[in-house]
């Protein structure tokens, strides 16, 4: 009745795109290679959303085969699964996520996409961490050629949620 999933995501950097980060346009002179936005750090709660459902990922369901979805903003994505997520009876209680890269610096921004991922996912802040780490200059991501993102998930069964609070009213 609790599910925890996983997911990561890897982009190189475009100087010629925007970057989105967290359904963010981020103020920087580059953006991400992809054939959406290329938010990596939405990409991996989506995959990790899928994940703790037993799903797939996010290629199995917005395939970059399909010009459907090219360019699509990563929010239309999430914003999917999150009902997928609620059809299949679950709500999520936790969302953690680390970026990995040497730039930009994410502390500038980390509470604007708490803020933002709130909105969308409907859920408390306190219930979303943000984390970024570099490789020390190491491997491509320490050379400056991308991003990547690492997100986990937790979810609950909605009916599990319902005895606990059945079980707190009795007390």
């Amino acid at each position: 009745m609790i599910r925890t999933g996983n997911g990561i995501d890897f982009h190189k950097f475009n100087r010629k795109r925007k970057l989105f980060l967290g359904g963010l346009e981020l103020k920087e002179d580059f953006g991400l290679e992809g054939h959406s936005d290329a938010d990596v750090l939405i990409h991996s709660i989506c995959d990790s959303l899928l994940g703790a459902l037993g799903k797939g990922d996010i290629g199995d369901f917005f395939p970059d085969s399909d010009n459907k979805w090219k360019d699509r903003e990563s929010t239309y994505f999430l914003l999917e699964i999150l009902e997928l997520v609620d059809k299949k009876g679950y709500e999520i209680l936790n969302v953690d996520v680390t970026i990995i890269s040497e730039k930009p610096k994410i502390s500038k921004y980390k509470n604007d996409i708490v803020e933002n991922l709130s909105k969308i996912m409907k859920l408390k802040k306190s219930s979303i961490s943000i984390k970024a780490t570099t490789t020390e200059k190491m491997g491509f991501l320490g050379r400056e050629e991308g991003m990547c993102a690492i997100s986990t998930v937790t979810l609950m069964d909605k009916k599990l949620k319902k005895i606990l609070e059945d079980m707190k009213n009795e007390r």
